[in-house]
């Protein structure tokens, strides 16, 4: 291929070629990046010298046996302090709960091989856990914890159905405006007559399927990350365009601040109509995040909070049910606090003595009284496994949440598209958000909302979503750790001939 000069492909290669003893260096100005495979050195393909990357499978094999005997054996902790031990529920919910988690190991080795190998085995433990407590909760006559094990099951068979069939996380940026239609959607369809499940625990957030319920707003939060990371990835350059500096900080321009605006107005609607204050916090401060990932602007994440304290400010004037979740935050221990009703802080007083109680090392599966807190299995189950695994086991739940925030930080990290590292960095932020909202409320740092504490608590919907947020990690993930294809093209694009 000629170029400039009269130079042939040859030529230019040599013209480039350091001299003996010189180490090879590629300088910015004469690499050009092509869509469609990799670099190019002044026009002519250039293979990259890679190492080939280990699967890893064997070490998530390891790891995934130790996580079922973690959930396993708090189930047959479980059973040991009830008087049906070992009956033939804990031996079919095992059986089922490891036939799913080796079905999901295998489809990784013939899909997504190269998939982070420690993501699969923590999620495993958490929801293995979370079923053995969800169990220890349940009545004479209840049936919560076999409903967890058939959501976990139908959560994890979606996930499987995600790794099979997207091939390639980019395909979702085609979504982009397609998947903003779908979380509107998702979010208004709580409030439509005849599919509205009414106020239930004073949120409007549930919609009627037939005999069972379901909560939309938690698959609304994956299809708003594929859009805010298909629209940030777009229009980075715009939104960067200078605007005004006030001090050490750069303002956006006025009119670039609409989408920031439009996702306030969006979580403040949310708090209006639906009562619900944790989605509000998790789909404001997902945008902010990923806004802040594509610009690397402090700026936005000012502007965010004093958008949401603002809008907390008036919200607990103007709407009573605001205004007593914060007096039940800082009058917690107040006589007419904690007996008011609806409202009182009598759920989060329980959940603080119940964790008290259980000090360092707790009192035991299945040897506490978590049954004196409300909602135990769903909202406040931080203070059942603070209370009968103590500190020691809080911490250790703790611990794995961080690795698992810190793997799919690594995907994003690794990621070699912009989309991809948007997607990935909001996914697990809002896994992150939602952890720290909810340990945050019971240990009474901040007030307490309705959201769930993922893998762990009772509750299908979350535990779907965020199963599908896990495939969507581990395709990324095998991605940004696959082998990059180098292979060679015949004919440079003709940009990057032009601009060599």
């Amino acid at each position: 291929m000629p170029h400039r000069h009269g130079q042939t492909d040859g030529e230019s290669l040599a013209h480039n070629r350091p001299h003996a003893g010189e180490p090879e260096s590629l300088e910015p100005a004469n690499i050009v990046a092509d869509v469609h495979g990799g670099p190019y050195v002044r026009g002519v393909p250039m293979i990259l010298a890679t190492t080939t990357p280990r699967p890893r499978r064997n070490v998530e094999l390891v790891l995934l046996v130790l996580a079922l005997a973690v959930g396993i054996g708090a189930s047959a902790m479980v059973g040991l302090n009830s008087p049906a031990a070992f009956d033939a529920d804990f031996w079919f919910q095992s059986s089922l709960l490891i036939v799913a988690a080796f079905a999901f190991h295998m489809i990784l080795r013939f899909r997504a091989k190269y998939a982070d190998p420690i993501i699969l085995p923590i999620v495993v433990a958490l929801n293995g856990l979370g079923l053995a407590l969800i169990h220890r909760m349940d009545q004479p006559g209840e049936d919560t914890g076999n409903n967890q094990l058939r959501w976990t099951l139908l959560a994890m068979a979606v996930s499987i159905v995600v790794i099979w069939f997207l091939k390639d996380h980019r395909i979702l940026r085609r979504f982009t405006f397609i998947s903003l239609a779908a979380s509107a959607v998702l979010l208004v369809l709580p409030l439509v007559p005849g599919i509205s499940a009414g106020e239930v625990l004073g949120a409007s957030v549930w919609i009627r399927i037939g005999p069972m319920t379901f909560q939309p707003g938690e698959i609304a939060k994956i299809t708003l990350a594929i859009f805010f990371a298909g629209y940030l990835s777009s229009n980075r350059d715009l939104i960067l365009l200078a605007g005004r500096k006030i001090g050490p900080m750069q303002l956006p321009r006025f009119k670039d601040l609409g989408p920031m605006i439009t996702a306030w107005l969006v979580s403040i609607g949310i708090l209006v109509f639906q009562r619900d204050l944790g989605t509000s916090i998790l789909f404001f401060g997902l945008f902010i995040v990923i806004i802040y990932v594509a610009t690397s602007r402090i700026s936005w994440v000012v502007i965010g909070v004093a958008l949401i304290l603002g809008g907390g400010f008036l919200a607990s004037r103007f709407f009573s049910h605001v205004a007593f979740r914060l007096d039940s935050w800082w009058n917690a221990f107040t006589p007419e606090v904690f007996d008011r009703s609806p409202g009182g802080s009598g759920q989060i007083v329980q959940g603080l003595f119940g964790m008290a109680d259980g000090g360092l090392g707790g009192t035991g599966l299945g040897q506490g009284r978590p049954d004196l807190v409300p909602f135990a299995n769903s909202d406040m189950i931080v203070a059942l496994i603070g209370e009968e695994l103590g500190l020691i086991g809080l911490f250790a739940v703790v611990m794995l949440y961080m690795l698992l925030f810190t793997r799919g930080f690594r995907a994003a990290l690794g990621a070699r598209d912009a989309f991809g590292k948007l997607l990935a960095c909001g996914l697990s932020f809002a896994i992150a958000l939602q952890c720290f909202v909810v340990i945050g409320g019971v240990t009474r740092l901040i007030p307490l909302t309705g959201l769930t504490t993922p893998f762990l608590a009772a509750g299908g919907s979350s535990l779907l979503a965020n199963w599908i947020i896990v495939g969507l990690l581990l395709m990324i993930s095998n991605t940004a750790r696959g082998p990059v294809d180098t292979t060679p093209i015949t004919h440079a694009p003709t940009e990057a001939v032009q601009t060599s």
